[in-house]
C-alpha cells in the first residue's frame, strides 16, 4: 500500500524533478488550490524543478494564461508541457485537411503546422479537443457523425486523453471519452498525451533543460487520474504521489474522508501501486 503523507516536504528531498498534473491537483477548473501551489513553490525553493504536465488540448502559453486567470501563481512551476503541445506533431504528420472537433478557442492547435481546416465531409483527419458544448453533450450524441468518419477511414487525433474532469463540483466529459467512443465504433485513434510516452518524453526533456541530466528514480509524478496520470507515470517507471481527493474520490470516501482500507482495495483492483498518497497536495 502507498504510504500516507501529510506534507509534501516529507518526501520532496528524495527527488530532483516533479512532474505535476494540473486539473484536479493544482485547480479544479474554477478555483485554485492554494496549498498545492504553496507546496510546489516550496519544492522549487528547495531546488527541485517543477514541470506541470497536463492533458489540456491547449498550447502551453494558453495554459499559462488560464492558470493566471484562475489564480495559480507563476511561482508554482518552472515549465508547462501540454497534450496540445505534443499533439501538434501528430497533426503535422498528416493528413493535411483537418476537421476541428471541439470549441473554437482550440484553433491555435492547428496554426502554423501546415494543415488546412475543412468541413467534416471533406476532412481526411479528425482532431478532437473536446465537445462543442461539454456542459450538455455526451459522446453518443455524435455517433452518426463519427460513423461517417469511420466509413471513410478517417483517423481521430485526440488532443486531450482525459475521459472526465472536475469543473468546480461538476464532472465534465473530455475528448478522451469521444476517442473511446470512436474506438468502440471501430474508428482509429492517435494519442500523444497521458498516459502515452510522448508527453513524458517532452516533459522530461523540459526538465533536463532546467537542471541537466538526472536519473529517473529522482523524478516524482503527482496526479489524481487513474487512466492517465497513474497509468502513465507507473508505465514510464516513475514514482507516483497519488492525490486521492480528485476525480476518483467517490470510490473510497467514507464520512467525507478518504478511507484507507477502501482506497487500498481500490488501488489493488486497479492494479496500481503509487509510492505515496495524500488527499490534496499541501
Amino acid at each position: 500500500m502507498a504510504k500516507r503523507i501529510e506534507n509534501f516536504s516529507e518526501i520532496s528531498g528524495h527527488y530532483d524533478v516533479v512532474l505535476c498534473d494540473v486539473w484536479g491537483v493544482v485547480h479544479n477548473g474554477v478555483d485554485p488550490f492554494p496549498k498545492a501551489a504553496a507546496a510546489l513553490e516550496a519544492a522549487r525553493d528547495s531546488g527541485l524543478a517543477v514541470v506541470l504536465i497536463t492533458n489540456s488540448p491547449r498550447l502551453s502559453w494558453q495554459v499559462v494564461e488560464q492558470l493566471r486567470q484562475i489564480g495559480v501563481p507563476d511561482s508554482a512551476y518552472d515549465r508547462i508541457v501540454t497534450s496540445g503541445d505534443v499533439t501538434r506533431g501528430l497533426i503535422a504528420e498528416g493528413p493535411k485537411t483537418v476537421f476541428l472537433f471541439g470549441p473554437e478557442r482550440d484553433k491555435a492547435l492547428l496554426e502554423g503546422i501546415g494543415v488546412e481546416r475543412r468541413p467534416a465531409g471533406e476532412a481526411q483527419s479528425l482532431v478532437c479537443t473536446g465537445f462543442f458544448d461539454d456542459e450538455t453533450e455526451k459522446p453518443e450524441d455524435y455517433t452518426d457523425m463519427l460513423l461517417d468518419f469511420k466509413a471513410r477511414d478517417v483517423p481521430m487525433i485526440c488532443a486531450n486523453p482525459d475521459l472526465i474532469v472536475e469543473r468546480g463540483h461538476r464532472i465534465i466529459p473530455c475528448a478522451g471519452a469521444m476517442a473511446a467512443h470512436y474506438e468502440q465504433l471501430g474508428g482509429k485513434t492517435r494519442i500523444a498525451g497521458k498516459p502515452h510516452r510522448p508527453i513524458y518524453e517532452a516533459t522530461l526533456a523540459a526538465a533536463r533543460e532546467l537542471r541537466g541530466d538526472f536519473p529517473v528514480d529522482r523524478v516524482l509524478a503527482i496526479g489524481d487520474g487513474m487512466p492517465t496520470d497513474v497509468r502513465g507515470a507507473l508505465n514510464y517507471g516513475l514514482d507516483l504521489l497519488y492525490i486521492s481527493g480528485g476525480i476518483h474520490a467517490k470510490e473510497y470516501t467514507l464520512n467525507g474522508e478518504t478511507d484507507e482500507a477502501i482506497l487500498k482495495a481500490y488501488l489493488e483492483r486497479e492494479k496500481a501501486a503509487p509510492k505515496w498518497w495524500m488527499p490534496r497536495l499541501a
